[in-house]
This record gives C-alpha cells, structure tokens and sequence, in this order.
C-alpha cells in the first residue's frame, strides 16, 4: 500500500531493494515469498549461497539470480555502500548459527542486521546522501521498529520453528522458562512482554516520523504511511494482551488507507527536527 505513494523511479528501486531482500530471506528460512518458515538442514551452505550471489551482483557480475541480479543494478544506480548489505547479510548469519539475544542490547543489534540496515538502504533509495548519518540514524529506527513489532507478532510462530527473540534477561526477570512460553500459568506475563515491544517499537517510530522531513514529499508520504501501518501491528498485538497469539494480527484495508490519508497531511506538516532521543540504540558505523 505504501509503496503505491513513491514516484515511479523511487518505487521500482524499492521494489529491485525488496526482491532481494525477499530472496534472501526465502534462501535462508527455506520459505516460499515469506511463508513457511522451517528449520533448515544446511544454514551454512545457504549463507554462503546469500553472501557468494551478493558478491557477484555488487560486482555488476551475473549471479545467476534475477533478484540479485536486480540489486546490483540499483546499489550501482543509488550508490547504497557494501557494508550496508553486508550488515543485512549478517542478520542471517546469526540465525544460521542459532543466535539468541541475551539482553535487549542484543535485541537491537539483532533488529539493525534484519532490519534497520533495510532502512538505511531505503533511506539512500529516496535520495538520502550515504553520508547523511543523522537522516540514516532515523531510516534504521523505523527499520527496528518494524522488527520489533514483527517480533511481538510472530512469538508463536518463531517458538514453534525453534527461535527465541524475546531477551533472555526479560524472561528471566519475569521468571518464563523459555521452554514453557505458552503455558496457561505465564500467558500473562508474556503478554507484558508484547506490550513492552509494542512501547519500544513506538519509541523508533516516533524518531524514524521525525527523519521523514529529509525526505521528497512522496517518499515522506510512503515512509509515513508505512509506519503507521506497520506500528498498528505493536498496537494491536498490545491492545489483544493475552490473546495476542491466538490468530495472525494482520491490518486492514480500511486502516491502510486511513493512513495513507493521514500521512499525506503529515508529509505537508512535517514535525519539527527535534534532536533523537540519547535512550535509542544507535547503529553501527
């Protein structure tokens, strides 16, 4: 929906950026356009797969794979730095090597490789200079907050394919063992822990809503509306409270285009630059 705001130029790189993005993450989790996430006999080999076809289109090689092939045509054309995708590429390795987040630090680290590198190369896609740290700082929160609302979205479904995102510092201090997430007795504990990610998510949101100002009006119109739709996922899933995951938490139409109307008077009266919070985790450089 949100990518329907970008002008035609913006919007086809979006979609080379995301068609990637896609392959990657469909290479990783065994999965078919983002559906049927399994466990994977061979992560390794499959990394390696990412990072070899990644070379090979960065280079302005064939890899071999159109989506790929894709990629490196619009790194090439909107001058998104290597070590961006890299660091995308990395987010898959940690889950390759089974990686679980100890603390919330971690949380963050994990959601900047997954997600908030995908920020920073959208951001360069609309036009931000790779060199504009302060305007990519706030593309990356909006990237982390996606994550994290994916994150307390899909408790369930990363519990039963064996992965764990939630920090083991917070079900330790709400004492869930990490085997039991679902039983009857800590429902409602875990159901605070949906809403603290949903209270973190709207923590990035809110930053990432003030770098949109940086942005031409239809790329700040589409970035706008995508986090209003993407933050009504946290939302929901902290306003169902214990039944959060007892069905999928999808939007709908009607609220996309809520949003979409919404954000298009947003974009004309942009907030003022208000300095990013010191609280937010900063990505690395």
């Amino acid at each position: 929906m949100a990518a329907k705001l970008f002008d035609p130029a913006t919007r086809d790189h979006a979609c080379l950026l995301y068609a990637w993005c896609r392959a990657c993450d469909d290479l990783a989790d065994g999965q078919d356009m983002g559906h049927g996430m399994q466990v994977v006999d061979d992560p390794a080999a499959r990394l390696a797969t990412i990072r070899e076809r990644t070379a090979l289109a960065l280079a302005g090689q064939p890899s071999g794979d159109p989506a790929f092939d894709g990629f490196g045509l619009v790194a090439r054309e909107c001058n998104i730095p290597a070590a961006v995708a890299n660091d995308l590429i990395e987010g898959f390795a940690l889950d390759a090597r089974g990686w679980r987040p100890q603390t919330e630090q971690d949380l963050y680290q994990y959601c900047y490789h997954v997600a908030g590198a995908v920020g920073v190369m959208m951001a360069i896609v609309m036009g931000v200079s790779p060199q504009d740290e302060a305007t990519l700082d706030r593309a990356c929160d909006l990237g982390i907050a996606f994550q994290l609302a994916n994150i307390a979205r899909d408790v369930r479904e990363d519990h039963d394919a064996g992965r764990r995102y939630l920090p083991l510092d917070w079900l330790k201090e709400l004492k869930i063992p990490e085997s039991e997430l679902f039983a009857p007795p800590y429902r409602a504990r875990l159901a605070s822990l949906g809403t603290r990610l949903a209270e973190r998510s709207a923590a990035y949101e809110a930053s990432a809503r003030v770098g949109a100002a940086a942005l031409p009006f239809r790329s700040a119109w589409a970035v706008l509306a995508a986090a209003g739709i993407y933050g009504d996922i946290a939302r929901e899933v902290a306003r169902r409270g214990t039944t959060a995951w007892d069905a999928r938490v999808t939007t709908s139409k009607r609220a996309k285009l809520g949003w979409v109307m919404k954000s298009w008077w947003q974009a004309r009266h942009p907030k003022a630059g208000t300095p990013r919070a010191p609280t937010l985790w900063t990505r690395p450089r």
